[in-house]
């Protein structure tokens, strides 16, 4: 948490953490004292036996550089045996996106009267129209949503606080939201975070994703929704129609523009057309 990292990526780190000490109990071995090729051999084992790719195991090499830098620092270890490590490179993909015919059937579809689907069809309103995580979605209160003119303020990874655009679109599914909520909770306690469950307490990021998952499936959308997606397609959408990186990262909250270049992609249904117009053979 020093670092200002997230809370979730601290506690991914702590479970890497605790999965390397169980490795080292496994095998006898004092991870204070573990060698380079003791090291090695477990993120070894992890790319052949379990099969994780190059982002899990760079994650998991971050997450041991980390640990062995706290054990340095409280004086638990004499050496580091990851301080040679060099981070493996990480392929950049092109970020699977909804196009906009299946981002149009959930923008349309009806959210009825039930409370969870009411909800739902607010959150994906709202993360495709702000682009914004889903850990700040579930973290926005009333206070962070200025209506009159359409801005949402967010915190992102490390506290970091932002302002965030948002249409008058997602804006009225918010408000319909915001009404099925009083209708349900009004007079009781409830959480002061905008999304909350039936029990009126925060909305965890589980019952998010499978309230989005749940509302696709009913909307007959191709692709598997989840809360990232609609971060991915927010900004591929914007960049498609013409908007510059620059203003992409400042509302994605990334730190580096090098982060948002990865949206700098181009159509390949967009190619087609375009060799189809403009060359000469025909």
């Amino acid at each position: 948490m020093e670092r200002g990292l997230a809370k979730n990526t601290c506690l991914a780190y702590a479970g890497d953490a605790e999965a390397f000490l169980a490795y080292c109990e496994a095998r006898k071995t004092d991870p204070a004292l573990a060698e380079t090729t003791f090291v090695e051999g477990y993120l070894w084992s992890l790319k052949k036996e379990r099969g994780l790719g190059p982002a899990s195991i760079f994650r998991k090499t971050e997450s041991l550089r980390a640990f062995y830098r706290y054990l340095r620092l409280e004086g638990k270890a004499q050496k580091d045996p990851t301080s040679n490590f060099r981070a493996p490179k990480l392929p950049r993909k092109v970020p699977r996106f909804l196009d906009k015919r299946d981002m149009e059937k959930l923008l349309v579809y009806p959210a009825g009267e039930a409370f969870a689907k009411v909800r739902a069809a607010a959150a994906i309103e709202l993360l495709y129209a702000s682009g914004i995580r889903v850990s700040e979605l579930l973290g926005l209160r009333l206070e962070s949503v200025n209506f009159q003119q359409g801005w949402l303020r967010a915190f992102g990874k490390g506290a970091k606080e932002r302002m965030v655009p948002v249409n008058a679109a997602a804006l009225a599914r918010l408000k319909e939201y915001l009404a099925a909520r009083q209708l349900k909770f009004g007079g009781q306690p409830a959480a002061d975070e905008l999304f909350v469950n039936r029990s009126g307490q925060r909305l965890s990021r589980q019952q998010m994703w499978k309230d989005i998952v749940t509302f696709g499936r009913e909307a007959g959308v191709e692709i598997k929704p989840h809360p990232h997606l609609f971060r991915h397609t927010f900004a591929s959408h914007l960049v498609q129609g013409g908007a510059d990186l620059r203003s992409v990262q400042e509302m994605l909250g990334h730190a580096s523009l090098n982060t948002t270049q990865i949206y700098a992609h181009v159509d390949k249904g967009d190619i087609k057309r375009a060799h189809d117009k403009f060359h000469p053979d025909k």
